[in-house]
């Protein structure tokens, strides 16, 4: 997901992805343990991705103050 896919998107909306990539990084670090993880790199666009969508959500809370 790409930043400007984010920007489009409203802050429940946000919230809601954050949930599921946290939950989906749980996935992936479970199968890393487990020795199952195909794509380690999964791994890092999932959290760029969730840091991405913290940042658009913190601009907007600046920007409504």
């Amino acid at each position: 997901m790409n930043v400007k896919e984010i920007r489009d998107l409203s802050n429940e909306e946000l919230n809601k992805e954050i949930v599921a990539l946290k939950e989906e990084l749980y996935s992936l670090r479970f199968q890393q343990a487990t020795g199952g993880l195909e794509n380690p790199a999964h791994m890092k666009e999932v959290r760029k991705t969730i840091a991405r969508i913290y940042t658009v959500l913190t601009e907007r809370a600046a920007k409504s103050e």
